[in-house]
């Protein structure tokens, strides 16, 4: 069995829907493995293109099943939207699976995000007000409600109960705001449940039958490294783990059989919210590479904040999940610079290092070093021989290959399928 980690080893919004769309071709199973719906992945193909939130980059593949697995918390609003989109383009959903440990977004958790958010003002965390940390937050509480939950309707109703009870004190003495109805949100899960109980299923019995047949397993990430909560800027990070330890948790597979951790970088940083990042262009150049990169985020429309490639975090992401190999995506993003910067070290209250620090007030205050390399000035997007790129853009990859730890394995020069250029074979 080869089983594929795929984790984003950046901020995020590093082109993970593709590569696990292509990778899929290949794959009996995709397992979503963390996040929420405020993860978007773009995946285009030749049946156009699609923003997945919740749904695993693996469905457009008739033979590949596909898993929303326990690490997943889920809007069934969402989720059903979605799944509704799909059907209604042609793409064959009878092969989704939903853990029934995955924990439910709930209506208390979408307001409260908000309300929090508000109340911290200026210090706001940047979340996207989709009730993905509070539902998190409620299921390290034992306050979750979970998908197998509503398939027992009676037990659905009591657990629904006694937590909204609780909920509603906050909401009305803390946020001062009308407490929400008992009876709206059961009969409103309940129409859920009716839709989404044939997908329902324990799952982790089908990676083990995976397993035994030695098939290829995708398990993909959402986010990236550098907002992990524990090794990311925290508490500018998000809430569950998009490391490739946590791939395994948020599955229900053993370490042991993971066989090869893909790290996805783009050839530069970008980074939605707030949060320190070292390398963030307030300049035309990040402007440029916005422009040129349509730097948006999938789920939320933010223009995302964009910067140099950053060697530093680049080498920590390595250190604490033990990449085996490298996507490398937006190459052709910065075909149009003359010039190119990385930064290899930081300089923090006059001392330079390099190493990524865990206090997110120093790495604020990081200042970059940069090491200038030459740009290649001509569009790549038509090239899919390595050898055939030009030589400045291979120096730019080899640089990026000494400072990550790990060898680039694929390198995409465009959003679709196609446009990559595949220099080993991960399966």
């Amino acid at each position: 069995m080869s089983v594929i980690a795929v984790v984003g080893a950046q901020w995020g919004d590093e082109g993970k829907g593709k590569i696990i769309d292509m990778l899929a071709e290949q794959a009996s199973l995709v397992v979503r493995y963390s996040g929420g719906d405020n993860a978007g992945h773009t995946v285009i193909n030749n049946q156009g293109e699609f923003k997945l939130h919740i749904v695993p980059s693996g469905v457009f593949y008739a033979h590949t099943t596909c898993i929303i697995g326990n690490g997943v918390v889920i809007n069934p609003t969402v989720l059903l939207g979605e799944m509704d989109e799909l059907k209604k383009r042609g793409v064959d959903i009878s092969r989704l699976y939903i853990s029934d440990r995955a924990h439910l977004i709930m209506p208390y958790h979408i307001l409260l995000d908000g309300l929090e958010e508000d109340a911290l003002g200026s210090k706001a965390l940047g979340t996207t007000r989709k009730g993905v940390g509070p539902a998190f937050t409620d299921k390290a509480a034992r306050l979750g409600i979970r998908m197998g939950d509503l398939l027992d309707k009676a037990g659905f109703k009591s657990r629904l109960e006694t937590v909204l009870t609780g909920k509603n004190q906050i909401l009305t003495k803390v946020y001062g705001v009308k407490p929400l109805s008992l009876k709206t949100i059961f009969d409103q899960y309940c129409e859920f449940a009716n839709r989404l109980s044939p997908y329902i299923c324990e799952t982790t019995s089908m990676l083990e039958k995976a397993a035994v047949n030695r098939e290829i397993v995708l398990l993909e990430g959402a986010q990236g490294v550098l907002l992990d909560p524990d090794f990311g800027t925290y508490p500018f990070t998000t809430s569950s783990s998009p490391m490739a330890a946590g791939a395994c948790l948020g599955a229900g597979i053993s370490p042991m059989r993971v066989k090869h951790v893909l790290a996805v970088f783009k050839a530069y940083c970008t980074r939605v919210g707030s949060g320190p990042m070292p390398t963030e262009l307030k300049d035309k150049t990040g402007d440029a590479i916005r422009q040129c990169g349509h730097e948006y985020g999938t789920t939320t429309g933010r223009p995302r904040r964009c910067g140099w490639f950053d060697g530093v975090a680049a080498a920590f992401s390595n250190r604490i999940n033990g990449y085996n190999g490298i996507a490398l995506t937006r190459l052709d993003v910065l075909d149009q610079f003359p010039e190119l910067k990385i930064c290899t070290a930081y300089k923090l209250d006059g001392k330079t290092i390099h190493e990524f620090p865990s206090s997110v007030a120093e790495v604020g205050r990081c200042q970059p070093i940069y090491e200038e390399m030459e740009g290649w000035m001509t569009d790549i997007s038509d090239i899919r021989q390595y050898a055939r790129l030009p030589a400045a853009a291979r120096r730019y990859i080899r640089r990026l290959e000494e400072l990550c730890g790990s060898p680039a394995k694929l390198v995409s020069v465009g959003p679709k399928r196609d446009e990559t250029i595949i220099r080993s074979s991960l399966v």
